[in-house]
């Protein structure tokens, strides 16, 4: 499954170390960058890699940024995009199961490498329940 991959400075390691571990679990990643860990403006990352998550390739995406809030909001301006906030793996499994999220934005300053692992596993393992909460996702574009 191809997955796409972006941060700011603030998530950089972390997305390093999370582009590093899905390489290693199968996944073939596109990386949006950023590319080091100088300061940088995070909607340069996250439109690029929502617009193309938004066309559909590749189908999910994870950002991260210090909080997650900057990368989320950004996202989430795309009308195809489905961006959610976890910061534990429960999170991220009822962000896929209720409400489709194709963009797992992680808040990098705030969980260890060990729970940023276990969140974005969380969410790429689960799957959408549709039934009910799709006539619910179908009411959230303007």
């Amino acid at each position: 499954m191809k997955l796409a991959l972006g941060s700011d400075h603030a998530g950089f390691a972390q997305k390093e170390m999370l582009r590093t571990w899905l390489v290693g679990q199968g996944y073939e990643v596109q990386d949006f960058g950023t590319h080091s860990a100088d300061s940088m403006d995070y909607p340069d990352v996250a439109h690029p890699l929502a617009a193309a998550v938004a066309a559909g390739t590749p189908g999910q995406g994870i950002l991260l940024c210090g909080s997650a809030n900057g990368v989320c909001i950004t996202a989430n301006k795309h009308e195809e995009v489905r961006a959610a906030i976890a910061w534990l793996p429960e999170l991220a499994a009822l962000a896929r199961q209720h409400n489709n999220a194709n963009v797992l934005c992680v808040p990098a300053r705030y969980v260890s490498e060990e729970q940023a692992r276990e969140i974005v596993s969380a969410f790429l393992k689960t799957d959408f329940e549709g039934g009910r909460h799709q006539a619910r996702v179908s009411k959230i574009n303007c």
